[in-house]
């Protein structure tokens, strides 16, 4: 019987399983086949606090790793296949172990969507990203690329003003799904000009990007499109199919938390992307992971003193 199981390896579960193996809780993390959330596809991540000349995703999440090894975190590189939780103990299964568990901490992020276009893969953290906040400060005085037309789309065209001098935001559609305030404030910046009617059919450059090959939807043209760097903003998908029908999930498919850290069934939390609609930093994901050990270590204070209690 485990005390605390962790699904996810990313900065939420990683710092959950820190705080949770300094309680002496032995957390047991579930890190999954490709471990280490989503910095292990970035390359330098300069906002991370404690790093001041900058730190590579992967070196930082391995940081995180042997930190909450030195504690006494176990952490298996298996996938979690299904949960059970409708009773007592809960039930965690990868494809080759059954695990039990008086708490559950669910850390399984969330993965942002890419175009899925040729060039895209290879070019990630050398032009092409989808964290303007992570990344922006990189292109300073270059042309950036916005894909997208929400509001996210918007936001990080906007927050990419601040270091592009010029930045193009290409919609598939001739208007964007973006609320009118957002869509508005976008449409009157001086720094930004829009492409209707447009997708990317490819990212060109080696080895570093250098432009994008573009499709006009109504006139049918294709042709190469000089940039410096595309910000792929449509979005982000949960990473929630393992708990649809066992835990409550919101409109967008995150996991609904009234207080930021309980879910509908008890002993089991929640931390980091997989409930933030809102943030996706990897700060705010830690200490989301550091609120869901805590929370859990009262939760087995309680109930194990009720226990001795009897």
């Amino acid at each position: 019987m485990e005390r605390v199981i962790i699904i996810g390896s990313g900065p939420a579960g990683l710092t959950a399983a820190i705080y949770a193996a300094r309680a002496n809780l032995a957390p047991l993390v579930l890190a999954g086949g490709l471990y280490g959330g989503q910095l292990m596809l970035t390359t330098e991540v300069e906002n991370y606090p404690g790093f001041p000349e900058g730190i590579m995703g992967p070196d930082l999440m391995m940081k995180f790793r042997e930190q909450a090894e030195r504690f006494g975190a176990r952490i298996v590189n298996a996938d979690v296949s299904a949960v059970e939780f409708d009773a007592k103990p809960l039930v965690v299964r990868t494809l080759d172990e059954r695990y039990e568990a008086k708490t559950v901490i669910v850390a399984t992020g969330a993965s942002a969507r890419w175009l899925d276009v040729p060039g895209e893969e290879m070019l990630r953290g050398r032009g092409v990203s989808t964290c303007a906040t992570c990344d922006g400060a990189f292109f300073r005085d270059k042309h950036i690329v916005v894909a997208g037309g929400g509001d996210s789309a918007m936001e990080e065209a906007l927050f990419l003003t601040r270091f592009g001098r010029k930045v193009t935001v290409i919609h598939r559609r001739e208007a964007l799904r973006a609320s009118k305030i957002m869509a508005d404030r976008a449409m009157a910046h001086p720094k930004i000009d829009f492409l209707w009617n447009t997708v990317v059919e490819a990212v060109l450059g080696d080895p570093v990007m250098t432009g994008l090959r573009l499709h006009n939807r109504v006139d049918g043209s294709r042709y190469d499109f000089d940039a410096d760097a595309l910000f792929v903003a449509i979005g982000h998908t949960p990473n929630t199919a393992l708990f649809e029908g066992v835990l409550d999930l919101n409109a967008a498919g995150y996991i609904d938390s009234p207080d930021g850290t309980s879910t509908n069934v008890e002993g089991v939390f929640v931390a980091g992307d997989v409930n933030d609609v809102r943030y996706k930093q990897a700060i705010t994901a830690a200490g989301a992971g550091c609120r869901a050990a805590m929370d859990a270590e009262k939760y087995l204070e309680a109930m194990e003193f009720a226990v001795a209690s009897r």
